[in-house]
């Protein structure tokens, strides 16, 4: 049986959308802005940073990052990103979102700025130290992800929600696109003021020493949108449900959202005690395994699954592209002609797939809700995996390259528009106030294991089955077309998984977790707990089998 909701709750779920929803999504946005240009603009310069350390005297083609340097630069900042998700999600919980969100903040700006002055005498410890400030900044980026999903869901009202939180994840779309534009400007710059040869024409000079401050003004140029929101960050108040649910002050939560709302709210200390008297239990529990073990199951499954396709496509675009021959061979082009065209390439995916998925999203998820778009995304992603890899060698012919690239900007497509906002979205939305950031952080970290996968493993796994075609110091691999293969069958397990997650459309957060009902006796838990103990071994079984078929 439910119990009346706190005034101060209330007043938040149907407040009408104001002046301040807009305030804390451009607030918490330029986060997520910073996060994914962060994240992605190592993509569009390992090629650059291969050509500066690893030039190799009389070889046909420009230097490479060998195989364990180019895993490590490409992953490392994701092994930051995990363990920060875990932490920072389980801190925001204790010490409360708002003492947290600036730490991760300035991790973020000052780890950006240190990358781009990674030193050292040899090329190994340039890339040692770059790697070692990627690692702590993907520390602070993990922060981000659960305080600024559970900020923002506590602050929305039920109506919007879902349009609210999906809006802080769609400025991911505008970081990426913003790292192809930068890329291009400055590459473009530097371009028109070194007019240098190709590498087939004169190995040596086709990659000047000033194209080493090309790299790093890309990476610095990441900590400018962090540091302009910190001020913003530290005026937002503390949620409400926090306040009220967790640190249980309501004389505080109806003074803040006094001022937030500009209503009158009534203070409720009595019925905050008997709101959360009984609720109290803990993330390793029985009970909590009886009311959201199989919704964290579904939450983690399916963001791990979605982090493999979506990373591995995201960062190795420039080795697809090549593998069809839209970017030209690289012994044909300088190092600067070579960057800019990779960065035009992925400017103009994410200009005509990436950001506009997610903007759907924004628009429609509040209509169709998050299950549906989930579900279609998943099977969508599918679809056109299969269709870029059934025909694979279609696409590769001459001539043919756009129907490839159009077929690739639709698997982002869905991907944005589909489950790669709503596995962000949901997480915030279904699990009690007290454990709301650590639960999105768990999820998020399932997520980033799944992208770790994708960075390492599709380096290796895409590299043409032929030993003498692959990249200088790598094994031969099972080739872009059956990477694409293991790649849809990764989005088809993620649409199964969608099912053990709720619909959570136009419901408050607390009639989701169920903080507002009264004990009662549940029957079959039993029963329950078996189905759960199953699902997640039927679960974990086929994510080893995936896992062990991208190792292999």
């Amino acid at each position: 049986m439910a119990r009346d909701q706190l005034q101060v709750l209330n007043a938040l779920d149907i407040a009408k959308t104001q002046l301040y929803h807009f305030t804390a999504i451009v607030i918490a946005g330029m986060g997520f802005f910073t996060d994914a240009y962060d994240l992605f603009c190592i993509s569009l310069v390992t090629k650059l940073l291969g050509r500066i350390y690893y030039y190799r005297p009389g070889s046909l083609d420009p230097g490479s990052l060998p195989p364990n340097i180019a895993a490590a630069v490409n992953g490392v900042a994701f092994c930051g990103t995990l363990s920060g998700q875990l932490f920072f999600g389980w801190l925001g919980d204790k010490m409360g979102r708002k003492k947290v969100y600036g730490m991760t903040l300035m991790m973020m700006v000052i780890c950006s700025i240190a990358s781009g002055l990674s030193f050292g005498h040899t090329p190994n410890g340039v890339m040692a130290t770059l790697c070692f400030f990627r690692f702590w900044l993907g520390f602070g980026i993990g922060g981000d992800y659960p305080l600024s999903a559970t900020i923002m869901s506590e602050y929305a009202n039920k109506k919007t929600r879902g349009a609210f939180i999906a809006a802080v994840f769609a400025m991911q779309g505008f970081g990426i696109l913003t790292g192809g534009v930068v890329t291009l400007i400055v590459s473009a710059a530097f371009r028109a003021r070194y007019d240098v040869p190709a590498y087939q024409d004169n190995p040596t000079a086709s990659t000047p020493s000033q194209a080493d401050f090309v790299w790093r003004i890309i990476l610095m140029f990441g900590a400018i949108p962090a540091l302009m929101t910190y001020y913003w960050r530290m005026k937002m108040p503390e949620t409400a449900r926090y306040t009220a649910l967790v640190a249980k002050n309501a004389k505080q939560a109806a003074s803040d959202m006094s001022k937030v709302l500009q209503v009158n709210i009534v203070e409720e200390p009595d019925k905050i005690e008997d709101f959360s008297s009984e609720k109290d239990f803990g993330l390793f529990s029985r009970k909590f395994m009886k009311r959201h073990g199989l919704h964290l199951l579904g939450t983690t499954s399916c963001w791990f699954l979605l982090d493999i396709a979506f990373y591995s496509q995201n960062l190795f675009q420039k080795d697809i592209f090549s593998a069809i021959h839209w970017i030209p061979k690289a012994r044909t082009m300088s190092a600067m002609d070579e960057i800019f065209r990779i960065s035009r390439a992925q400017t103009l995916i994410a200009l005509c797939g990436t950001v506009p998925g997610y903007w759907f999203t924004v628009a429609l998820i509040d209509i169709v809700g998050r299950f549906v778009i989930q579900f279609v995304g998943f099977a969508m992603m599918t679809v056109f995996m299969l269709g870029l890899a059934i025909p694979y060698h279609h696409w590769t012919t001459p001539g043919n390259h756009i129907g490839f690239v159009v077929m690739y900007a639709f698997t982002f497509f869905f991907a944005n528009f589909g489950p790669n906002s709503t596995t962000f979205i949901v997480p915030a939305e279904i699990f009690p106030a007290r454990l709301r950031s650590t639960c999105h952080g768990i999820s998020a970290a399932a997520g980033k294991a799944g992208a770790i996968i994708g960075s390492f493993g599709f380096l290796y796994a895409a590299q043409n089955q032929d030993p003498k075609l692959t990249d200088h110091g790598y094994p031969a691999g099972i080739g872009v077309r059956n990477s694409l293969f293991v790649l849809a069958a990764c989005c088809f397990l993620g649409l199964v998984c969608t099912f053990m997650v709720p619909e959570s459309n136009g419901k408050s957060l607390e009639e989701l977790s169920g903080e507002n009902e009264e004990e009662e006796v549940e029957m079959g838990a039993v029963m329950y707990d078996s189905y759960f103990v199953f699902v997640y071994f039927f679960w974990w079984g086929l994510s080893l089998n995936c896992v062990n078929i991208i190792a292999s």
